[in-house]
């Protein structure tokens, strides 16, 4: 006999368990199915993990350069092992947290491998080829995605990694090549590079970190290149070849031109694959796009009845914050709480490289594509006595205006902390807000936030500190 519930969440990312703990907080009998570590991807192998060892970078970066802070640190040297180990403590930690999570909300937890067998129906095979029988009357599917590979030469965790095998590194890269320069490769790029290895970035499209304003691209290649990077746009791989001592990558420049280099190590970082093969969606006769990813509407339902499906699995962007955001959406639609749909232009993206880089809505040249008279605001970080005072005074903050209505229509940001500075603006889009209202808003002072203050003044001819 099946075990019966009113939910299954099938996979527990930061949008399955989010969707588990909203379901039984709405009162519904819920069971959620893992196949390998509760908290998925994001808790055990990316978000947290990768921003334990940026913290560390960072605080290396800082140890170099105590002198600028008159202070003085001699013989300072990084233990890679031990930056991964406090990583991955980190990420136990959460994982940890989840599992409490699970027991406080009374969600049913079932460790091993889900399928769809039928209408409302799931099995859960364990690792020890156990079958358990689960039904309910729906089913929220967020198995995530996985990292794509080159289409010659997989990774294999030795010379040629992708993000998981860039967390726990078998040893510390000397020459170290990064190819994609979305969110994912800038981020390792740049922690490998403040730990001390040779990076080359290569990027197909025009600009690094190409889904952010232009302007912000053209500050992280500076910022990069000034750190000691190399960075190649406009640029393929046309051949890689690992070898035991290394990798020989046939690189095409800009001009065409194809040379051969040396690299210790290479991390492939060119998107994602979602999770969708052998789970049981084909035969249900799933809708599912022609980048294989699933079809579904405002409510997150797909269209088969009483299935719903979140995160990377539908459509972009690739977010946790977002498929957490599906899930609450996705149990309310089932306890027949009629939720909101996302708006997905006030979803914000951030990239904690250094600097780091955050953005909400439109870039500037999209505003325009779309048919905006656009009013536009800039101010540089140099400009603001915090930022100065903490020896951060590369960045700026950028906005970007319907001329009309005044309508906040995108942020853009790069700079010291603007991870934690984007939801100011993020809530000042959800709330629809205008210039008026942002210009009335009074903001601290010494910090680096006021520079969103001024970004905005500078759009109507108003800026007071530059």
């Amino acid at each position: 006999m099946a075990e019966n519930y009113d939910v299954i969440v099938l996979g527990s990312g930061p949008g399955g368990y989010v969707a588990a703990i909203r379901c039984a907080q709405l009162g519904l009998k819920t069971a959620i199915v893992e196949r390998e570590l509760l908290g998925g991807i994001c808790l055990n192998w990316g978000c947290i993990p990768t921003k334990a060892l940026l913290r560390s970078a960072e605080i290396f970066h800082y140890m170099q350069h105590a002198k600028d802070y008159g202070l003085a640190a001699e013989k300072i040297t990084a233990d890679l092992d031990a930056v991964v180990k406090r990583s991955r403590g980190v990420a136990k930690q959460l994982n940890q947290g989840v599992t409490h999570l699970m027991k406080k909300n009374k969600i049913a937890v079932h460790m091993g491998t889900g399928k769809l067998t039928g209408k409302g129906q799931l099995t859960v095979t364990d690792k020890d080829g156990k079958a358990t029988e689960l039904a309910a009357k729906n089913i929220i599917v967020a198995t995530g995605a996985r990292a794509r590979d080159l289409p010659n030469l997989p990774a294999d965790g030795k010379r040629v990694w992708t993000y998981r095998h860039a967390m726990t590194p078998p040893e510390m890269p000397t020459k170290l090549l990064v190819i994609g320069s979305g969110a994912i490769g800038i981020e390792f790029a740049s922690f490998y590079n403040d730990m001390g290895a040779d990076v080359t970035v290569v990027e197909m499209m025009d600009r690094i970190v190409p889904v952010e304003d232009a302007d912000i691209s053209a500050h992280l290649e500076k910022a990069l290149k000034k750190q000691g990077m190399t960075i190649l746009t406009k640029a393929g791989v046309e051949k890689i070849e690992a070898k035991a001592s290394g990798v020989a990558a046939s690189i095409k420049d800009k001009d065409g031109k194809v040379a051969t280099t040396e690299f210790s190590h290479v991390i492939v970082a060119i998107g994602i694959v979602p999770n969708t093969a052998d789970i049981g969606l084909k035969e249900l006769g799933v809708a599912i796009d022609d980048r294989g990813f699933l079809k579904t509407d405002a409510a997150c339902k797909t269209n088969v009845e009483g299935l719903y499906a979140i995160g990377d699995i539908t459509a972009p962007p690739w977010l946790a914050h977002k498929a957490s955001h599906e899930g609450v959406i996705a149990a309310e639609a089932i306890a027949g709480k009629h939720p909101h749909a996302m708006d997905p232009r006030n979803i914000p993206g951030c990239t904690y490289c250094h600097p780091q880089i955050a953005s909400v809505g439109l870039t500037e040249a999209k505003a325009k594509e779309a048919g905006y008279e656009v009013k536009v605001g800039n101010f540089p970080f140099i400009g603001n006595g915090k930022a100065i005072a903490l020896g951060e005074p590369d960045g700026f903050v950028k906005t970007v205006f319907d001329a009309k209505t005044g309508e906040l229509l995108g942020a853009h940001m790069i700079g010291a902390e603007v991870t934690e500075l984007i939801q100011g603006y993020t809530i000042g889009k959800t709330l629809e807000t205008t210039e008026a209202e942002l210009m009335e808003t009074v903001f601290p002072h010494p910090t680096i936030s006021e520079t969103m203050h001024e970004s905005v003044l500078a759009a109507y001819g108003r800026v007071l500190h530059i």
